[in-house]
C-alpha cells in the first residue's frame, strides 16, 4: 500500500468555504487513489493565492520540507485538482524536486502517477497550470471591469474607509440576492455632521486666498481634529497634533466632495521580488494611478459638500500655483538605508524619514514644513541625522558584545532563552477574541436584534478567525535546525570576526538584523545625542551614541 501526503488550496479569490474546499478536494484525491493506497498526511493552504510560489506558502512549504526529510511519513503525493496546486511554471519548478527526492505525484487528469518520462503528462500538467493563470486573470478582468461599471453608472460606494467628512450609512439590503440571503447590506456616504462643515470651510477658506499652510495653522489653532486625529483607532501610525498640509491638499484633490464616487485611484501592482530568482514570485504592493484612468461616477451619488463649479475653481487655484521646476524623469531607484523605519526625532516623536545627501544616506525631519506650528511645538525647520555616525559605533558595539571572548557566553544565553512566537500568540489571542463576539452575537439574536445584522457582524467575525486559523498554521511549518552555539562561532570567527561582517553586510541585511534585535533610536536634536534602545536577550540593553563618534553603554 502507497502512503500519500494530500494537498489543496483555497483563496479568497475561489469564494469557497475553506472546509467544504478541502473536502471536496480531499475526497477527489482518495477517488483516484483507491485500491492503491490511503492518506496518512494532509497539507492545505488557505487564504492563500494560487500566484504564489509553493516555497512561500506555509503548508506547501512544509510539504516541500517533509519531502527532503529521509524519515518521512509518505511515499507520494496526491492533489485532488492542478489548478489549486500549479500556477504558471510552478510545475516546472516543483516536480523535478519531488522527482530528485523520489516523491510520485498522483492527479486526477492523467488518471493516476504522472510518469516523468511521458511528454503527454509534462503536457497535460503544463496546460492545466496555464489554465490556472489565465483563469486567475479571467477573474481579475471580470471583477475590476464590473466594479468599474458599478461605479460609474450606479455610482455604488465599493469599500474602504470614508473619506474625511462622511461617514457610512445603511441604505437597504445588498442588490446581490445571494449577498442580501446571506444579511449583508448596501453602504452610502452621509455627510459627517462634524467634519463635514470642516470641509466645506477648507474649500471656502481656500478660495478665499488662505494658502494651505494658513489653512493649517487656522484650523490646528482653533482645535479642529485634524483627519488621524478624529479617527485615531485607524491612524496608529500618525500623532495627530496637528493638521499637515498633505492631508489638506488631499482634501481639496478629492472629488468625491461634489458628491460623485470616484474608483480606481490605486491598483495592485505586482513585481518580482528578486529579478535573479524569478522562482519567488511576485509580490503585490499598491500604487497610485494617473487621474486620466480613475473611474467617476456620470451622476451624483452621495450628498454633496461642495458644488462642482467651487471644486473646479480650487483645481484652477491648486496648479496655477506650481511654479516649481518640474523634476526630470526617469527610472527611480531605490537607496539602502540600514536605519530604516528605527529612527524617531525625539521633539515630535514621528519617524525620521531617509534622504539622499552627497552620496551618504541620511535621516531628516521636516515637522514645521509639513506640520501647522499653532500646535505649539517647538521644533527646528529641518532635523538631519547622518547614518555612518550611528552605524559605525552601534556595529562596534555589537561586535563587543559578541566579542571572542564573550560569544559563547552571549550565545549560550541567547540559545537557553525562550523563542516567543508573537505572531503565534497574537493568532491564539484573535480567536479567543472571535469566539467571544460570536457568544454575544448569539445571545443577540436571541435577544431579539435584527437577523440580518447579526448575520453580517457573525460572517465577518468568522473570516477574522478563518484567518488567525491559517495564520497559526502557517506558524507551525518546519523549520531548519538551529546551529549550536559552538558552530555559531566557528562561522563568525571564520569570517574574521562580528565586526568585518557587519562592515560588509549590505544595509538592508543590517537593517533586519537590528530589527531582529528589537532595535529603536530617538534623535534628541538639542543635544545631538542618539539614544539606542535595543529589546535582545542580551546582557546589555542600552547604548547612548553621540554624533561625535562616542559611546556609552549602559549593562542591565
Amino acid at each position: 500500500m502507497v502512503r500519500f501526503a494530500f494537498y489543496g488550496r483555497v483563496s479568497t479569490e475561489d469564494q469557497q468555504d475553506p472546509a467544504a474546499s478541502r473536502n471536496w478536494q480531499l475526497t477527489r484525491a482518495r477517488a483516484l487513489i483507491d485500491g492503491h493506497g490511503m492518506v496518512v498526511k494532509q497539507f492545505f493552504d488557505i487564504g492563500m493565492s494560487r500566484s504564489i510560489p509553493w516555497k512561500r506558502l506555509p503548508e506547501a512549504a512544509r510539504l516541500l520540507g517533509a519531502v527532503k526529510a529521509p524519515d518521512r511519513s509518505f511515499d507520494a503525493i496526491v492533489i485532488g485538482e492542478p489548478q489549486r496546486a500549479f500556477y504558471g511554471n510552478q510545475y516546472g519548478l516543483t516536480y523535478p524536486v519531488l522527482q530528485h527526492f523520489g516523491v510520485g505525484l498522483w492527479v486526477p487528469e492523467v488518471g493516476g502517477a504522472i510518469d516523468p518520462d511521458s511528454e503527454a503528462h509534462d503536457l497535460v500538467m503544463s496546460v492545466f497550470a496555464g489554465m490556472s493563470k489565465g483563469e486567475r486573470n479571467r477573474i481579475r478582468i471580470r471583477v475590476r471591469t464590473a466594479m468599474a461599471a458599478q461605479a460609474q453608472i450606479e455610482g455604488r460606494f465599493l469599500g474602504g474607509r470614508p473619506p474625511y467628512g462622511y461617514r457610512l450609512a445603511f441604505a437597504g439590503p445588498h442588490p446581490n440576492p445571494a449577498k442580501a440571503a446571506d444579511g449583508r447590506r448596501l453602504r452610502v456616504l452621509e455627510p459627517d455632521p462634524v467634519a463635514g462643515p470642516v470641509v466645506q470651510q477648507i474649500y471656502a477658506d481656500y478660495l478665499g486666498g488662505y494658502g494651505i499652510f494658513a489653512i493649517a495653522q487656522r484650523l490646528t489653532a482653533d482645535g479642529v481634529p485634524s483627519p488621524s486625529a478624529a479617527d485615531p483607532a485607524r491612524n496608529r501610525h500618525r500623532s495627530g497634533v496637528a493638521w499637515s498640509k498633505g492631508a489638506l491638499r488631499t482634501i481639496l484633490t478629492n472629488r468625491r466632495y461634489t458628491g460623485r464616487q470616484v474608483w480606481n485611484r490605486q491598483r495592485k501592482q505586482e513585481s518580482l521580488i528578486d529579478v535573479e530568482d524569478v522562482a519567488l514570485g511576485h509580490q503585490t504592493r499598491l500604487a497610485w494611478n494617473a487621474p486620466d484612468v480613475w473611474v467617476v461616477s456620470d451622476d451624483v451619488a452621495h450628498p454633496a459638500l461642495v458644488d462642482d463649479e467651487v471644486f473646479e475653481q480650487v483645481q484652477r487655484r491648486l496648479s496655477s500655483r506650481g511654479t516649481r521646476t518640474p523634476r526630470e524623469t526617469g527610472i527611480r531607484v531605490r537607496r539602502p538605508y540600514a536605519l530604516r523605519g528605527l529612527v524617531r526625532c525625539s521633539v515630535c516623536g514621528r519617524k525620521m524619514q531617509g534622504t539622499w545627501n552627497h552620496g551618504r544616506a541620511h535621516y531628516r525631519c521636516r515637522f514645521p514644513y509639513e506640520y501647522a506650528l499653532a500646535n505649539r511645538i517647538e521644533h527646528p525647520a529641518a532635523v538631519y541625522l547622518r547614518e555612518d555616525a550611528v552605524v559605525e559605533p552601534l556595529d562596534a558595539w555589537l561586535a563587543m558584545a559578541f566579542d571572542p571572548g564573550r560569544l559563547l557566553t552571549a550565545l549560550a544565553e541567547l540559545d537557553d532563552t525562550p523563542a516567543v512566537d508573537t505572531a503565534a500568540e497574537t493568532a491564539q489571542r484573535e480567536l479567543v477574541e472571535c469566539d467571544r463576539l460570536l457568544a454575544r452575537h448569539r445571545a443577540a439574536l436571541e435577544a431579539g436584534a435584527d437577523p440580518q445584522m447579526v448575520a453580517e457582524w457573525t460572517r465577518d467575525v468568522r473570516r477574522r478567525r478563518e484567518a488567525a486559523e491559517a495564520g497559526l498554521r502557517g506558524r507551525r511549518t518546519d523549520r531548519p535546525r538551529r546551529l549550536e552555539p559552538r558552530e555559531v562561532a566557528a562561522v563568525v570567527g571564520g569570517l574574521g570576526g562580528l565586526l568585518q561582517v557587519l562592515r560588509r553586510a549590505d544595509a538592508d541585511d543590517k537593517c533586519e538584523l537590528y530589527r531582529e534585535l528589537g532595535v529603536s533610536m530617538t534623535y534628541q536634536h538639542p543635544e545631538r545625542v542618539v539614544l539606542i534602545e535595543a529589546a535582545p536577550r542580551l546582557p546589555v540593553d542600552l547604548v547612548v551614541v553621540s554624533e561625535g563618534r562616542r559611546a556609552h553603554y549602559l549593562h542591565g
